[in-house]
């Protein structure tokens, strides 16, 4: 029996990657479910001009936006992408097996990352990524910024082939101001969870980033922009417990 899939996409201003993440789902979604966070660009136009289901809805965490995009599907089985994602042929293909013999409770794929222009193939892969479940047996859950499908226990999970294309930062300057924003998010999502930054955090945590991506993950394979991702995201982690430990030293409301 084939099954019909929901495809759902929460969005903000993403008038450059909107349109790639719709046509890759052409042939793939029986129905796309758009959520937008009030964008002021043209995300509602483009979407809009494509014929999927555009809500607006108030942004409050990713998980609560995720879970609601989820909501509104009119099919349990949900396909959930960012707007700066797009399916690869591999992919399309592997979704379109299963769409005949879904025999999982939920689907994980290898998400492959491009920066400037460049695929990251080491630092930043595998990055695996639970997308495609079945909404009766799991749900967005996580903090500010760690966001992941949690399926109920005893759900059986299954790897797809292909690479979920993953369209990230258009330059260094994107970059920065991105990861600068993630630091801080993170240092909010630390301190509600009652965790405590320390002068030890500050300096180890950083050089452990650094080591992880770049020998452990092997990002020096990646040349030039392997050595930029480890740098600057050893650099993210030193913001995100500085920005704790300032956080900590205000005074409670």
């Amino acid at each position: 029996m084939t099954i019909q899939i929901s495809a759902v996409i929460i969005t903000f201003n993403e008038e450059k990657n909107i349109g790639r993440c719709l046509s890759s789902l052409q042939g793939i979604a029986d129905e796309i479910i758009v959520i937008d966070s009030f964008s002021t660009d043209r995300t509602r136009d483009i979407c809009m001009n494509t014929g999927v289901r555009f809500f607006e809805q108030p942004f409050t965490s990713y998980s609560d936006q995720k879970n609601f995009a989820a909501s509104q599907a009119n099919h349990p089985y949900v396909l959930s992408l960012d707007a700066d994602e797009a399916l690869s042929p591999e992919l399309q293909r592997s979704i379109l097996a299963v769409k005949k013999n879904w025999v999982a409770d939920g689907y994980s794929m290898n998400r492959l990352t491009s920066y400037c222009g460049k695929w990251i193939k080491h630092a930043w892969y595998p990055d695996t990524k639970l997308r495609l479940w079945d909404t009766r047996k799991g749900k967005w859950d996580g903090n500010i910024v760690h966001e992941t499908v949690v399926m109920k226990e005893g759900s059986t999970i299954k790897h797809l082939e292909g690479d979920l294309f993953h369209y990230s930062f258009y330059s260094l300057d994107h970059y920065i101001l991105q990861q600068k924003k993630y630091a801080e998010m993170s240092a909010k999502a630390l301190l509600a969870q009652g965790k405590h930054g320390s002068l030890g955090n500050v300096i180890m945590n950083p050089v452990l980033t650094f080591l992880k991506l770049y020998f452990l993950k092997q990002g020096f394979r990646d040349g030039y922009e392997g050595f930029l991702i480890a740098k600057m995201s050893s650099f993210t982690v030193f913001l995100k417990y500085a920005y704790l430990n300032e956080m900590q030293k205000q005074p409670k409301k």
